[in-house]
């Protein structure tokens, strides 16, 4: 079984969203977050069962979608995946706050 851990900037993501979609809908700003968060739970077992992130095009670096949002994560070795940010469909990977701090 592999480890998931989120980072600092995946648990950002999802804060942001909930907050963002709270401003509408305190109960589904929590049922979406809830949601986005148990997602990736079929990665324990399944690894490799997202889609590889085409920005990347790299093996190791893959996305579930749920909804209208892109889980975006990292396999580093057999024992442990790293979920790296959480977002809109609509936007590109490679413009988010994580991504453009590793291009600069």
């Amino acid at each position: 079984m592999v480890q998931v851990i989120w980072t600092d900037a995946a648990l950002q993501d999802l804060n942001d969203i909930g907050d963002f979609i709270a401003k509408d809908s305190v109960r589904y700003s929590e049922i979406t977050v809830i949601n986005l968060f148990e997602a990736v739970d079929i990665l324990e077992n399944h690894p490799r069962s997202g889609v590889i992130t085409p920005e990347f095009n790299t093996e190791t670096i893959r996305h579930l979608v749920r909804g209208d949002y892109k889980i975006v994560y990292k396999i580093i070795d057999d024992f442990r995946i790293d979920i790296v940010t959480v977002h809109n469909c609509a936007r590109l990977v490679t413009n988010t706050k994580t991504f453009k701090k590793k291009r600069k």
